[in-house]
């Protein structure tokens, strides 16, 4: 009898399993779902919020809303969504077809636009929509690899394009209201707000790219943001937008922006003269680390151990010495020794040959700049006049 009811019972719970089992199917099956994939569309005919009559609505709003809508306004024309084609080969060397976007701005009415360089490297062909949703076929004009900086041009073909005004990145506070505009993950001109968050700081972006002195902010910078206008509450472009910090690969309140008094120079150098014109100094080096500088018994334990001067270069000519013999450095290499070790640049400090490029990249060709040596024990300045170097 018990045996009877403990199989019915069993019976039950398996009756009962099996219904929940096939609602939660027919659910999952036929149910509401999420959205899968999310993209912008627009409906033809009708107006971008770019180019949309925000006029009759402005009564309504507060003093800080209009700020922004009158930026916005006057500022998303000018912005431009950047989008690259070009051919990667796949594991058999097959060509595979990659797209790529970014956002970019028109600093001039004649089509010059300033971008980051990693938004437009290696493009085979580049296409700029601007506000309008005029398309253009886009040149690549010149880049500063090193500063994630480029500059390509479109041709207005007679048409008066907007073009946005650029600031001064150097009167900058923390506490400054910015605004960035850009095309986040395809949703062109899309506007975020936001404060300066810091200045000042130097941010590797790669093995061979830094931001120096960037603009920290907290508005809102995603993928595809890269390359747009950071925008004060005069209209004016104070910076690039070129990097996030995320651990999760989304926003997290910390984007940096390229301060734009660095990529006026860039620019200029690039319209007037093709290139960028870059300082150098003329120096192979090693960096001293503690136990390098324990072996070969230098004075510091930081700096840069010169090995050797570029014949006719900077240094050379200013009289830095390099090395005149060999020693070994670990197991596979031998290093150049009794050479002078750098420990300062215009009574800054350094410490590694990244804070060579950062200081480097401060200075332009022909500018005098005090370098501080240890020359065995003796420690001297040595002033000297920067050259220029070719390429990026």
């Amino acid at each position: 009898m018990k045996s009877s009811v403990r199989s019915s019972i069993s019976r039950l719970l398996l009756i009962a399993l099996i219904l929940v089992l096939g609602a939660f199917w027919v659910g999952a099956r036929y149910g509401p779902r999420q959205a899968e994939k999310v993209e912008a569309r627009r409906l033809g005919g009708l107006p971008t919020p770019a180019t949309r009559n925000t006029g009759d609505h402005n009564d309504s709003l507060t003093e800080d809303e209009s700020i922004n809508v009158r930026i916005y306004h006057e500022a998303s024309p000018a912005v431009a969504n950047i989008l690259t084609k070009a051919t990667e080969y796949d594991f058999f060397m097959d060509p595979v077809p990659v797209e790529g976007a970014g956002s970019g701005f028109l600093i001039d009415p004649k089509g010059y636009i300033l971008t980051n360089y990693h938004v437009v490297a290696g493009a085979q062909t580049i296409e700029v929509v601007l506000g309008d949703q005029q398309r253009y076929p886009a040149k690549f004009i010149g880049a500063d690899q090193r500063n994630d900086v480029a500059l390509i041009k479109i041709d207005p073909k007679g048409k008066q394009l907007a073009s946005l005004p650029l600031g001064d990145s150097s009167t900058l506070q923390v506490g400054q209201k910015v605004l960035a505009i850009g095309d986040p993950f395809g949703f062109q001109s899309t506007l975020t707000t936001g404060v300066v968050s810091a200045i000042g700081r130097t941010v590797q972006t790669s093995q061979t790219t830094f931001i120096d002195e960037a603009i920290q902010t907290d508005a809102s910078i995603n993928r595809g943001n890269s390359g747009g206008p950071l925008i004060n509450t005069h209209g004016e472009v104070i910076g690039i937008n070129s990097a996030i910090y995320t651990p999760s690969g989304t926003a997290a309140g910390i984007g940096f922006a390229i301060p734009i008094n660095s990529a006026k120079l860039i620019a200029n150098d690039l319209m007037t003269e093709g290139r960028v014109r870059r300082a150098y100094l003329g120096v192979q080096t090693v960096p001293v680390a503690g136990w390098l500088a324990e072996a070969l018994d230098l004075p510091v334990q930081e700096g840069l151990l010169v090995e050797q001067t570029t014949k006719g270069g900077p240094a050379a000519a200013a009289g830095i010495h390099g090395g005149d013999r060999t020693a070994q450095a670990g197991m596979m290499r031998r290093i150049v020794i009794g050479g002078d070790v750098i420990v300062g640049f215009e009574g800054q400090k350094v410490t590694n040959q990244f804070d060579m490029n950062v200081l480097l990249n401060r200075k332009r060709p022909g500018d005098t700049v005090t370098i501080t040596v240890y020359r065995g024990a003796k420690k001297m300045d040595i002033p000297v006049k920067l050259g220029e170097r070719e390429g990026n």
